[in-house]
């Protein structure tokens, strides 16, 4: 294999896709996560952050300069326009930082954790195989009300922008069950870890090829 053996970890709004990456960067695990790289490409002085205030106005911005993340979410989830024009000024950005970040990876394999793995193709190509983090859809509403103050209704327009759960799983090699305690992730991310570094010692041997491993 001609680069690094590369998990796509995704899950919907709420899911807890962060506290599993958490737990796999835990076990000495690489993770590129595209959240925390979009928020570097767009934090005050940065060209994305500029590009994004040219586009939809210094409104966009807060009293410190930095980017009103709520209000740009608000903004391009009610609007598809307004979604694709954000898309098509971060999601170049992104996919090369993301991309410089795995080039320097250093453990047996890797996790990159895209929230839209599955609803775009930019970073789809890059993985061998998929983790969807999955919880019931009425868990994602409570706990992005919980985390961030945004109404119910809201969340729901969120979640109709992306893929729905059953579609998700549907698309998963491997599905990781966040619909409990906390706790309960560390035991399942030990179990795939152990399955990762089998199928990228594999994946090290094989004739150099690319696309996703056999589930």
């Amino acid at each position: 294999m001609s680069g690094p053996f590369i998990v796509g970890l995704t899950g919907g709004i709420g899911s807890g896709k962060s506290a599993v990456a958490d737990a796999f960067a835990a076990l000495g695990i690489d993770v590129t996560d595209t959240d925390r790289i979009a928020h570097a490409q767009t934090a005050p002085g940065t060209p994305g952050q500029g590009e994004i205030a040219a586009a939809f106005g210094a409104g966009i911005l807060c009293p410190d300069g930095t980017l009103d993340r709520a209000a740009l979410r608000r903004l391009a989830f009610a609007d598809p326009t307004a979604r694709a024009r954000l898309e098509a000024i971060l999601h170049p950005r992104i996919g090369k930082a993301a991309r410089d970040e795995i080039a320097h990876w250093q453990s047996p394999y890797g996790i990159l954790v895209v929230p839209l793995l599955l609803e775009r193709s930019g970073l789809k190509s890059l993985v061998q195989r998929i983790l969807v983090v999955d919880c019931p859809e009425e868990l994602q509403v409570r706990r992005v009300v919980a985390r961030s103050g945004f109404a119910a209704d809201e969340v729901r327009a969120i979640m109709a922008t992306q893929l729905g759960r059953e579609e998700r799983i549907a698309g998963a090699d491997d599905v990781l069950d966040n619909a409990g305690a906390k706790a309960a992730i560390a035991p399942q991310v030990a179990e795939l870890d152990l399955r990762y570094r089998a199928l990228a010692a594999l994946a090290g041997r094989a004739e150099p090829s690319s696309g996703r491993m056999p589930a």
